[in-house]
Order: structure tokens, then C-alpha cells, then sequence
């Protein structure tokens, strides 16, 4: 909308009020799965966050060979990394944790810096706190991110504390915390797609004195039959003539 109001040159450009003053942020929490009193909502929602997954690759070394064999091995844990921001004094509307929370950085942020009431490793230790062994649990907590779509099941894994800003008493009010979670699933979910003796995966196996082909397909294929399947991928004429030490292509059943 335009409004011409002290002449040709007096423009006021009227748009739509910003939506986060009619409904608040979803804050991210960070929920403690074994104790949920230690369950909190973070004061202010990371920037950004960072999510890492590997897995691991053996190398199989082939005689004479330019290269070796890259066999997978294993799935790495999923990784969560994020940064962490603390304020005591300036208190804003995105500020989170609970309404109490709100309420006293609200009144804290109306103070001058030397009547400031609250020391933020106060809330810094909450997330500190996650990585201390429980002592029933014998390890630390088990958590869970929520953050909108964001749900990770996980532990803390590191975290670094930086204070960046002090009060004229020299207690801390601001901070960012680093943080690293690592990734966990339950034992019985870690194989929901392929058991790692699946017949549809390809292998390879060193012949070893006393191996037949027979053996290695009732092994590998649960049916001694399908032998012929190891013979072709290995251009293998004689099924009784192997010879120890060499490498044998296991193909997948597809």
C-alpha cells in the first residue's frame, strides 16, 4: 500500500505484520528419554544444524591386481551437530524454555547489566549435565531431538562451552555451546533391512583347504544346489579343482 501524506516525495509502504509476532517459533527440545524431569526446551533455536553419516569399507587385496576389492563392512552411527545460543540480558521475543523461564529473562533484560539476576551456566548445564553416567542407566542419559520434522534418537556425544560476554561482576551472560550427538537405534531395528548373511548381497571368500563349492552355496544360499551360481561368476569349469588361497566372487541371488 502506498500513502503520499507530506507531498510527492513522503512514500509509506504498509505490508503484512511479521507471522512469528502472531505465533511464536517452535522451539527445539531436547528431551531426556530415562529421566523426563531433565527434559528442557532450548532458549533459542540453533541457526543451523548438521547432520553426518558414514560407513565403513574393508579392502580385500587381490594378487597382481591394480587395485584392491571394496567390500562394505558396516554402517556408521548418524551424526547431529549444532550450535547452542545463551543471553541473560537481552531478552527477546524468540526467547524459550518454559514460562517461567520467559518471565524472568523478560524482567532480567529490564535491568541494568550490573543488577542482572541470572548467571546463564545455569541453563548451559542442563545440556552439560547430559553427559554425565547415570548411575541406574550406567551410562548417560538417552535422548531425543524434536525439533518440527527433526527427530533423533540419541546421546550426547561432546560438547564445548565458549562464555563470550560477563557482567561488571564478572558473571558470565552470554554463551554458545558446541554440540555433537551420535546417533541410537535398538539392536532389533539395526537390521530391519538386510541380515548380514542376506543371500542378495555379494561377498567374497578365500578358498581354504577342505572348501567346495557345495559347502559355500548351503553356507551362503542356504541350498547346496546353487553352486552353480559361484561356478559361472568365477568362470569355474571344475568344481571339484580349487585351489587354496585364491579369491571367489559370492554373487548375489537376485
Amino acid at each position: 500500500m502506498k500513502n503520499d501524506t507530506k507531498g510527492e516525495n513522503a512514500v509509506v509502504f504498509v505490508g503484512l505484520p511479521n507471522p512469528n509476532i502472531l505465533m511464536p517459533l517452535e522451539k527445539m527440545e531436547i528431551k531426556n528419554l530415562d529421566d523426563d524431569s531433565e527434559s528442557f526446551t532450548v532458549l533459542y533455536n540453533p541457526e543451523s544444524y548438521t547432520q553426518e553419516k558414514t560407513v565403513k569399507y574393508g579392502e580385500v587385496p587381490l594378487l597382481g591386481a591394480d587395485a584392491p576389492i571394496v567390500q562394505f563392512q558396516s554402517g556408521g552411527a548418524e551424526k547431529l551437530t549444532f550450535e547452542l545460543f545463551f543471553d541473560s540480558i537481552y531478552a527477546g521475543a524468540e526467547v524459550g524454555g518454559d514460562f517461567g523461564d520467559s518471565l524472568k529473562f523478560a524482567a532480567n533484560s529490564l535491568l541494568p547489566s550490573a543488577g542482572n539476576q541470572i548467571d546463564v551456566r545455569e541453563y548451559t548445564k542442563k545440556v552439560t549435565n547430559l553427559l554425565h553416567r547415570d548411575s541406574d542407566e550406567h551410562r548417560p542419559p538417552l535422548l531425543k531431538i524434536k525439533w518440527s520434522k527433526l527427530q533423533f534418537r540419541c546421546f550426547l556425544s561432546s560438547c564445548t562451552q565458549q562464555f563470550i560476554k560477563f557482567d561488571e561482576q564478572g558473571q558470565a551472560v552470554r554463551a554458545r555451546l558446541k554440540c555433537s550427538f551420535i546417533e541410537h537405534r535398538e539392536i532389533d531395528k539395526l537390521f530391519k533391512w538386510d541380515p548380514p548373511n542376506s543371500p542378495d548381497t555379494t561377498k567374497y571368500h578365500t578358498v581354504r583347504q577342505g572348501d567346495s563349492l557345495w559347502a559355500l552355496a548351503a553356507r551362503e544360499y542356504g541350498d547346496a544346489g546353487e553352486w552353480r551360481h559361484i561356478a559361472a561368476a568365477n568362470g569355474i569349469s571344475n568344481p571339484r579343482q580349487l585351489r587354496t588361497g585364491e579369491m571367489l566372487n559370492i554373487p548375489a541371488l537376485l
